[in-house]
């Protein structure tokens, strides 16, 4: 399975606001707002630290509640396959891949969707990936029940899920991409 990271190019690969303390995301994401306010990721709301941490702590808490031993405090991001979604997210869209051989699976987790929509309660349709963190085997059966979503709806209109988000817990196996930055 090949994993995507997209990424603003001037700014370089597997870099994350949730490595920075609140004072210093806040900054960037204003920066961000105030520089670059027609891209994507300049819409985000005032309060998108705040909620990117609770999910994050979500995220490590169910992780652990699975087995896992999570070697980061927060995760590197990806998603399963291409998804041109995520082209229009920054001015200079660029993207690293990796293969899962190359990773240490027991280190890697994934909901279907976005971890945000999946963990907010908001969505109450009663579909069996909603509040669920799956580790690889997991993933790749409801993947083969459901499709990649990027697929069946890329432009939100049947779900808030428009991907497949990918839960890198370790910089092990990613060595050479973390050089890039």
């Amino acid at each position: 399975m090949i994993l995507y990271h997209y990424y603003e190019k001037s700014t370089g690969p597997l870099r994350s606001i949730s490595d920075l303390s609140d004072e210093e995301a806040e900054k960037v994401l204003q920066r961000i707002k105030t520089e670059k306010p027609d891209i994507f990721l300049s819409k985000r709301p005032d309060d998108y630290v705040q909620k990117r941490r609770r999910f994050e702590g979500i995220l490590r808490n169910e992780f652990i509640k699975m087995g896992g031993q999570p070697e980061r405090t927060t995760p590197h991001y990806f998603v399963v396959e291409k998804c041109p979604f995520f082209e229009k997210w920054y001015e200079n869209t660029a993207w690293i891949t990796v293969d899962t051989d190359e990773l240490d699976m027991s280190q890697v987790t994934f909901t279907y969707g976005d971890s945000h929509p999946t963990f907010s309660g908001n969505t109450k349709d009663g579909k069996e990936y909603r509040n669920r963190l799956y580790n690889f085997e997991e993933i790749q059966e409801i993947i083969k029940k459901y499709g990649l979503p990027q697929i069946w709806n890329p432009d939100f209109k049947y779900g808030p899920e428009c991907y497949v988000e990918v839960q890198v817990w370790t910089d092990r196996g990613l060595e050479k991409r973390l050089k890039e930055e």
